[in-house]
């Protein structure tokens, strides 16, 4: 599990294909520290498995599944930034909210407008996600835990503070890019559970 505070962000120094798979090489240094061959770690929100650590990065294998169903497809080119963050400790301090690293959807930028030194990132949801959305409610955006600004008809708003857009890469987001979205877990287990009810 994960909190959606990016700790670091890291850069991707290859991405190979080999078979079925894409082996992408992330350049990192903080997140390195703990992390064990075959640990998990979030890339840009999604949850993969570091087949290779050393301290200087990590390596993964990315499968055609978690390339269908995430942002990722040309973004994991070399020298593009990613978010990353490390799985919950158990004794660790709980911010930001409940993310899976299981990737819901891909929405698309509509715009980011900056505000002084703050910005505004306004997102299109794919078609199943907008149900899930509510004013003050969580979601991640590429891993970044955000509080929804607004909702409007198939879009949410939410507003950057100046350390999200100096330490994550949604200072880089631009109007048309696609970004991982996970929608708030408990969210979904409450429309699953209202359903069972009513049958």
């Amino acid at each position: 599990m994960f909190t959606g505070i990016v700790e670091e962000m890291g850069r991707i120094v290859a991405a190979d294909r080999r078979g079925g798979l894409l082996v992408v090489r992330v350049a990192a240094q903080r997140v390195v520290e703990g992390l064990q061959r075959s640990g998990s770690i979030a890339v840009d929100g999604c949850c993969l498995t570091a087949v290779d650590v050393d301290a200087d990065g990590f390596t993964c294998e990315l499968t055609g599944e978690t390339l269908s169903r995430t942002a990722f497809g040309d973004r994991l080119a070399p020298g593009a930034r990613v978010n990353l963050e490390r799985p919950l400790r158990a004794d660790g301090r709980f911010d930001g909210h409940i993310v899976q690293g299981h990737v819901d959807g891909v929405g698309t930028v509509r715009a980011l407008r900056r505000q002084a030194d703050a910005a505004e990132l306004e997102v299109a949801l794919p078609p199943g996600l907008e149900r899930y959305v509510v004013e003050k409610g969580s979601i991640a955006v590429d891993g970044v835990s955000l509080t929804v600004a607004g909702v409007a008809r198939g879009l949410f708003r939410a507003a950057l503070i100046p350390y999200t857009l100096e330490h994550t890469n949604l200072g880089e987001a631009r109007a048309g890019g696609p970004v991982n979205l996970e929608v708030d877990v408990i969210a979904k287990y409450v429309e699953r559970l209202l359903g069972a009810a009513r049958r």
